[in-house]
């Protein structure tokens, strides 16, 4: 079946994250912006130049699949946003800086109840759970385990080994070839729309669709024509991505202080 350019970069990178993601204060940029003020129009139709026109000549299917090389050739990029979990029928919320080396770092929330901060260096993952994350994650289970688990681990950084059986479902996240391993190799039908911005980063708006589902797509169109944004209306998978600081060093350092070894316990 074919997968356009837009939904394989949404689709598998909501499937990757539904298994762990990845939250801080950093907000995603292209790190290209290097607009002046006449290409930070967010209409066409302000420059009476058709020369300025952001990928003139490009289709819109072009234009995607520009993107999705620009995008899955990058180093590193930082992905922020929200989308939907089947195993809980919430929301994961995520922002989360990844490389091509499968170091990462971020936190992540579900459904808005407490944070988990993560982080991947060599063979190591660290995480640090809050009260309210580990609640939220243990219901159904008996209240002495939950309180204890939380009395162990609420506030404090723990690691594992990336090898281990318990940390392949972060490692894979963690890793950029993975998350966007499914996204290159296709055939887009998108259809081009109006110019606008993304967090400052002039873009053009493309629309797709793969059977129901309906997605837009930002793409910068200064620099690489890097993803910024993905905006999906899926009906099973509703929500939107961020994509920025492409290309950047991801700030993943083996965290300060004690830190609760899980392999050694057992856990």
């Amino acid at each position: 079946m074919r997968r356009t350019a837009l939904a394989a970069l949404c689709l598998t990178a909501a499937t990757t994250l539904a298994l762990t993601g990845c939250q801080s204060d950093q907000s995603g940029r292209s790190g290209k912006d290097k607009a002046d003020g006449k290409a930070r129009s967010s209409s066409p139709s302000s420059s009476p130049s058709k020369a300025k026109e952001p990928f003139a000549g490009l289709t819109g299917g072009e234009i995607a699949d520009r993107a999705v090389e620009a995008t899955t050739g990058a180093s590193s990029l930082r992905m922020k946003g929200n989308i939907s979990d089947d195993g809980s029928g919430g929301t994961i919320e995520i922002d989360m800086a990844l490389n091509k080396q499968g170091e990462c770092a971020g936190t992540m929330s579900v459904g808005g109840q407490g944070k988990a901060d993560l982080i991947k260096v060599g063979d190591t993952v660290y995480m640090k759970y809050d009260e309210a994350f580990l609640r939220a994650q243990s219901k159904g289970e008996k209240k002495s385990d939950v309180d204890a688990a939380v009395a162990l681990l609420a506030g404090k950084w723990t690691k594992m080994s990336a090898k281990g059986e318990d940390a392949k479902e972060i490692t894979g996240f963690c890793d950029l070839d993975t998350v966007l391993g499914d996204a290159d190799d296709v055939d887009s039908d998108a259809s081009r729309s109006k110019t606008t911005t993304v967090d400052g980063t002039p873009a053009i708006v493309l629309h797709e669709r793969e059977g129901k589902e309906r997605y837009t797509l930002y793409v910068a169109t200064e620099g690489k024509p890097y993803l910024l944004r993905v905006d999906s209306a899926s009906a099973s998978d509703p929500g939107t991505l961020t994509f920025g600081e492409y290309d950047e060093p991801v700030p993943a350092q083996k965290p300060g202080g004690e830190i609760l070894d899980l392999d050694a316990l057992g856990a």
